[in-house]
């Protein structure tokens, strides 16, 4: 399409011709250079066209420098606070993925992760815009996030079963030899029709839906997990608990389970692990308890704030009984078991004298020989991994899968498991700070994620260095608690009282002349 004689006629550099996109719109006509000449045996040199230099808009030349470019725009300023914390505390779980996995995919596995902290709640299609909002993009550069490259991330994660069991058996190196792991599932709700672990467990009566189960090991000296594996909805827990074992190759450490967790069913994987023991709780009907006479107390737990009874003993195959009673617990389930018989009129007093003995009772097996209060303690902190379940359901937003492949939900369990690690440091990081003290997990995120920084800042952060944006002093005191950006120098105390005077300026004083000595004035003294 030739080009109008008043665009052509418009000034613009020498050695350009203007060339017609045919497109409406401020670029149409754009300038370009000449670039060189091609010679054509038989015809004239032909011109060839070079990059364009500027465009003719409204009848005057605007240079490419001064118009609008079509490159991506970079931020100059990103969301910093949230994404700092979360990347202060995954360096070595980063190192781990990069000895296991492409580096390509442990940026997107990191960056996903990540943004599951900061973002509870966010969807695989709004990945890619919270990434190009805060410092995660800054820390894992080119990640691939986009709604198909995260889910053929996850398929390719959730296929690789010996990469993942690479990468937790290094999470396993961390853990020492006397260190206690518990071991505890979580169901999760999954209503797809197109992947097998998706099935009603056995609480789909109260909940209504299908789900699958979540099985978490966690340490409870570094109180974080350390490997996870997910089952089918349907699966039970005892069922799980030696291929849980198997397949993550748990080695050592002392297992803290629940009653759904009977160490009869890993007597082959602990017969194999000689490093590797257990701590368990058995039924209160369980003829062990009568047969050596476990209900017969031998003292009162010492170190403890509550008021608790205890024996122990060593029984057959050499393994070793602990029962505790509680008297706040037994006292409170004897009222409740009244309470109950009382409104359904099914008190029994045959049934009564037979539970009375038992309330408040708890009878731990083992194959060590513990002390009383180290074993009681050691069941009692499994409650930290309550906790951990209780932030992957409310914290994290993670009590639900979005995904519908089999590989798919494996891989993406993969990745929460991360997000998981990474909470719990984190909620331990201000926890040391004395920042949840003040505020819950939730509002410190919110606050952190109100600190913005410009993108050409210095990797090092000062509260003073002049490259944070509208962010206000009570985060920039909470970033500073939480090491994320280094204190202001606060000015030297003023010294009280009057300041010196210089030495040239100091004046002399005369000297007072001497005083004569006084003269007697009385007339009568000389006459003594």
């Amino acid at each position: 399409m030739p080009v109008p004689a008043d665009i052509r006629a418009v000034p613009r550099p020498v050695n350009t011709i203007v060339d017609d996109s045919g497109r409406d719109g401020p670029k149409r006509y754009a300038v370009r250079e000449r670039a060189s000449i091609k010679y054509v045996a038989g015809r004239n040199p032909q011109p060839r066209n070079g990059k364009v230099v500027g465009h003719i808009i409204n009848h005057e030349y605007v240079p490419v420098e001064a118009s609008v470019s079509s490159a991506p725009v970079i931020p100059d300023m990103l969301s910093y606070g949230s994404s700092a914390l979360v990347r202060s505390v995954v360096g070595d779980i980063e190192k781990d993925l990069l000895a296991v996995y492409d580096p390509s995919d442990v940026y997107a596995i990191m960056a996903v992760a990540s943004l599951r902290v900061i973002k509870p709640q966010v969807t695989d299609s709004r990945l890619s815009t919270h990434y190009n909002r805060c410092f995660v993009c800054k820390d894992y550069p080119g990640a691939a996030i986009s709604k198909n490259s995260v889910n053929k991330l996850f398929n390719k994660i959730g296929m690789d079963g010996a990469r993942r069991r690479m990468f937790y058996q290094l999470r396993m190196k961390a853990t020492s030899a006397d260190h206690h792991i518990a071991i505890d599932g979580t169901l999760k709700q999954d209503t797809s029709i197109v992947n097998d672990l998706s099935a009603y467990s056995y609480k789909a009566r109260v909940r209504g839906c299908s789900e699958v189960s979540v099985l978490y090991a966690y340490d409870i000296e570094l109180m974080e997990p350390i490997c996870a594996e997910i089952f089918p909805g349907n699966s039970i827990d005892s069922k799980s608990y030696p291929a849980f074992i198997r397949d993550n190759d748990i080695k050592r450490g002392i297992i803290v389970a629940d009653k759904g967790f009977p160490p009869s069913k890993i007597k082959e994987e602990l017969s194999e692990r000689p490093d590797l023991h257990f701590l368990t709780p058995i039924k209160r009907n369980d003829k062990r308890i009568s047969d050596n006479d476990m209900l017969s107390f031998d003292g009162v737990l010492a170190g403890i704030d509550a008021h608790v009874v205890y024996k122990k003993a060593r029984i057959k195959g050499g393994r070793y009984l602990y029962a505790f009673k509680d008297a706040k617990k037994a006292a409170k389930e004897e009222a409740t078991y009244l309470a109950n018989a009382k409104r359904k009129n099914t008190f029994s007093p045959e049934k009564y004298a037979e539970k009375r003995n038992t309330f408040g009772v708890m009878v731990l097996e083992s194959d060590q020989d513990l002390a009383p209060e180290v074993a009681y303690k050691c069941y009692q902190d499994r409650w930290l991994l309550e906790m951990v379940f209780k932030r992957y359901k409310s914290d994290e937003c993670l009590d639900h899968t979005g995904e519908q492949g089999d590989f798919a939900v494996i891989g993406s369990e993969f990745v929460n498991f991360i997000s998981t690690v990474a909470t719990c440091r984190i909620i331990r990081k201000a926890e040391s700070a004395g920042l949840l003290k003040q505020m819950s997990y939730g509002e410190l995120m919110d606050d952190l994620s109100s600190a913005w920084r410009r993108t050409d800042a210095p990797s090092a952060p000062s509260s003073d260095d002049g490259y944070w944006v509208h962010t206000i002093q009570t985060v920039t005191e909470e970033l500073e608690a939480l090491g994320l950006s280094k204190p202001a120098p606060k000015p030297e105390p003023k010294k009280r009282g009057r300041k010196p005077k210089p030495k040239d300026q100091v004046a002399i004083k005369p000297k007072r002349p001497r005083a004569r000595p006084r003269k007697d004035t009385n007339p009568s003294a000389g006459n003594l």
